[in-house]
């Protein structure tokens, strides 16, 4: 009877070894990004265009962190609330994840239907980051990334008009988490040059590529070479930032 109660007591033992590890295992820290087609995952009949979002993973320790990107093409926050999208995102956050915010390209231009006046940009990016919060997650507000626009004389010209500052704004009062992509981008198109930028977007001659066998040049969307640049941009934001999120970057 001893020894069955001695096996007994070995074979919890053991269990509790070999399975403590597992237990004791953390979950992974999800970054979700919202976001527009800037950031999105593309179909393969888009290649060569890439979103910075799709460029972001390589950066981290995947046994720590997962991204789960969730911007899409022509969506504006306006638009991402309506089809359910926030909705769906913020039923998936848990403590201790990190949401990216990054909204404006489809909320500014006026003649689309994804246009959001300045007054509900604003209230919609204060609930982002309030339902985040109520999450005990961490919002990350994101300027939105520059257009490649550079005039006859080389001088390059910003075409977000006030919504940036919109994001800033709300960062400073809600004292958010801020990686100013606007401004970063605006200095690596102005260190490229009005010629060098073009291969940080989508730009091709006919015939180059089956995807667009009449060419396109596309001054909003990145090549794999710019989305690249832009999630090195968002890395180097964070690390500045000083956010937790920071240690999980490779080296």
């Amino acid at each position: 009877m001893a020894e069955v109660q001695t096996l007994k007591f070995s074979l919890a033992i053991f269990t509790v070894l070999i399975l403590a590890p597992f237990a004791s295992a953390k979950e992974p820290i999800t970054v979700f990004i919202a976001g527009d087609s800037t950031a999105a995952n593309k179909a393969e009949n888009k290649r060569p265009e890439t979103g910075w979002g799709e460029q972001l993973q390589k950066r981290f320790d995947e046994k720590r962190v997962k991204v789960d990107n969730r911007a899409l093409n022509g969506r504006s926050t306006k638009t991402f609330i309506a089809e359910g999208r926030w909705q769906a995102l913020i039923d998936s956050v848990k403590p201790g994840d990190y949401v990216l915010i990054q909204f404006g390209h489809n909320d500014q231009p006026k003649e689309k239907a994804s246009h959001t006046p300045p007054d509900d940009y604003r209230r919609n990016l204060e609930r982002f980051v309030d339902e985040v919060r109520a999450k005990k997650a961490t919002p990350v507000l994101l300027t939105p990334v520059m257009r490649r626009r550079f005039d006859e004389q080389g001088v390059f010209h910003d075409s977000h008009f006030e919504y940036p500052d919109i994001v800033r704004g709300v960062a400073a009062e809600r004292k958010v988490a801020l990686v100013d992509m606007h401004r970063l981008s605006e200095k690596v198109l102005v260190k490229y040059g009005p010629e060098e930028s073009r291969k940080l977007f989508l730009q091709l001659k006919a015939g180059e590529n089956p995807n667009y066998p009449q060419g396109v040049e596309d001054n909003t969307h990145f090549s794999p070479l710019g989305a690249d640049v832009m999630a090195s941009l968002f890395a180097d934001g964070i690390r500045q930032q000083k956010l937790g999120l920071t240690k999980f970057l490779k080296k």
